[in-house]
């Protein structure tokens, strides 16, 4: 078992910038795929960005430029910094594991394994 927490979300207004993290605890191993995925109200849970034991990422193609992924093995912890942010990307963040993969990065929720709990960002003026 893996478990995950997030960090505290908030209040950022649009063009502003916001750094989630995510700190792995448990059955914990440096070489899973970790990802980033936001559900907004009504909507299904979208990929935002994953990224590979060694530093491997891909993005979701409207954060590319945006957004940075990034993780520290020692720390078991991954990082989400957020940039330029926009009000349509306010939601309920979400880190996960993919305890199945190592070297690809999957798009579909449903195929990781273990959750965080969510935090909410909301982008508003």
């Amino acid at each position: 078992q893996v478990q995950l927490v997030e960090s505290v979300g908030g209040l950022v207004q649009p063009g502003g910038s916001l750094r989630l993290s995510c700190a792995a605890s448990g059955r914990t191993q440096n070489d899973y795929v970790m990802g980033w995925f936001r559900q907004a109200p009504g909507r299904e849970r979208e990929f935002v960005a994953g990224i590979t034991w060694n530093g491997g990422t891909r993005y979701a193609e409207s954060v590319k430029g945006r957004f940075t992924i990034s993780r520290d093995n020692a720390k078991n912890t991954m990082y989400l910094q957020m940039n330029s942010l926009k009000p349509e990307e306010s939601a309920v963040y979400y880190c996960a594991v993919d305890a199945g993969n190592t070297v690809v990065i999957v798009t579909t929720a449903g195929l990781y394994d273990y959750w965080g709990q969510g935090t909410q960002v909301t982008v508003s003026s």
